[in-house]
């Protein structure tokens, strides 16, 4: 893709609002910006080209409505990896929904501070940026097979129980994800990774935490879900369309775990930790995913001050025979006590590594020993069936 010197980068500006045009064209225009305006739609799509970096759309405008235009340039081949901020005077919830869900990057209502808007814009042509690159042969496959996905919402949510040990019950569900696919894709780590990395991961994301949630809501009383959550999605805008997500299903967000899991690592922590603090404004808890392994390092642990610790599984394999892991367990289940914080050992597999955990005095765990991921909850059933796996 062609680029001019020093690396301007290009901006479409649509709004028919001339005395906004020139302002917001001035203002870009000293920050280093190329801006091309469009004042309708169909000029818009004229105007469009490879070198375009940005796209600054208004939904107000004299031929088309914005939605459409913005639902055309993603459906379009040429244009749909071009990032997109609505810009609105429109301040419904509703809209700022429709323009995330349409594949709009950002949503800002006017009137609106300029070094919030260039902030933002930076922001998205930064995460964009990994989808405008040009993809090696067979990479192309891969993004269609994403997209097929998506579209279809060809996935199909797995639940593994968490129990606590004292007293013995369920506590709570992690939520998985199983792709429908022949592909290399069918593995759900491969998936979410391409996902990240071709900029599908929100889409995803929240397609597996909606069909996770539609069934669940229909099974759980008290009962926890742990939902997985990267920590890109925490860093991003879009917290009003996950409040969505949970209101539209008349889920309490204080049922919900939100499950930081190793799939990136935190890129900004300050912005990270700001994000975070909306979330637990709302009600939302927070889970840090194999403590000892991945991602997790003590600072996100400390910094994040999650509710829920949950032991990495490759500690807890043969566990009982192994004395420096019994060391970290026992680290981790003291730290928690100390400030609160539920314990729960992932992966386990055997009974001898039940016992050992138990022992150990972690608080809840899961893993095959118990129960394996199921496309159906039975909370009489999966508790039964688990006192039966201890007693033998």
């Amino acid at each position: 893709m062609f680029k001019f010197p020093n690396n301007q980068k290009h901006v479409l500006l649509v709004d028919d609002d001339r005395s906004v045009t020139q302002m917001l064209s001035m203002l870009l225009e000293t920050r280093g910006y190329m801006v091309k305006v469009a004042s309708s739609g169909e000029e818009a799509f004229n105007l469009v080209s490879d070198s375009t970096d940005l796209i600054l759309l208004d939904l107000i405008l004299p031929d088309q409505d914005g939605f459409d235009i913005c639902r055309r340039f993603k459906e379009t081949t040429n244009t749909r990896k071009i990032p997109i901020i609505i810009l609105s005077a429109r301040m419904l919830s509703g809209d700022v929904i429709e323009g995330l869900y349409l594949g709009a990057d950002d949503y800002l209502t006017k009137p609106f501070e300029c070094e919030e808007l260039v902030a933002r814009m930076e922001a998205v042509i930064r995460r964009g940026s990994i989808v405008a690159e040009e993809h090696p042969p067979g990479e192309q496959e891969i993004i269609d097979e994403l997209r097929k996905i998506i579209d279809h919402r060809l996935i199909t949510p797995f639940f593994q129980p968490i129990y606590l040990l004292e007293p013995f019950k369920i506590y709570g569900y992690e939520a998985l994800t199983r792709p429908h696919t022949l592909t290399m894709l069918t593995n759900p780590e491969v998936l979410f990774q391409a996902a990240l990395r071709y900029g599908f991961y929100e889409s995803l994301e929240f397609i597996a935490w909606r069909k996770a949630i539609e069934y669940a809501v229909m099974k759980i009383k008290e009962e926890k879900l742990f939902l997985n959550c990267n920590p890109y999605l925490v860093e991003s805008p879009k917290f009003v369309t996950v409040q969505s997500i949970f209101s539209e299903n008349n889920i309490n967000p204080e049922q919900m775990v939100l499950e930081i899991t190793e799939r990136s690592a935190i890129t900004d922590f300050k912005v990270f930790y700001e994000h975070l603090k909306k979330y637990r404004d709302k009600g939302f808890k927070f889970a840090i995913d194999d403590v000892g392994g991945g991602f997790a390092s003590l600072e996100s642990v400390v910094e994040t001050s999650p509710e829920f610790l949950k032991i990495d599984r490759h500690i807890i394999t043969e566990l009982h025979n192994n004395r420096f892991k019994k060391s970290i367990v026992k680290f981790i289940v003291d730290f928690c006590n100390e400030n609160n914080i539920m314990s729960i050992a992932e992966g386990v597999e055997t009974k001898e590594e039940y016992k050992a955990v138990k022992d150990l005095g972690v608080d809840a765990i899961q893993g095959f020993y118990l129960h394996k991921p199921s496309a159906y909850i039975d909370t009489n059933k999966m508790t039964e069936d688990a006192k039966k796996q201890i007693l033998l």
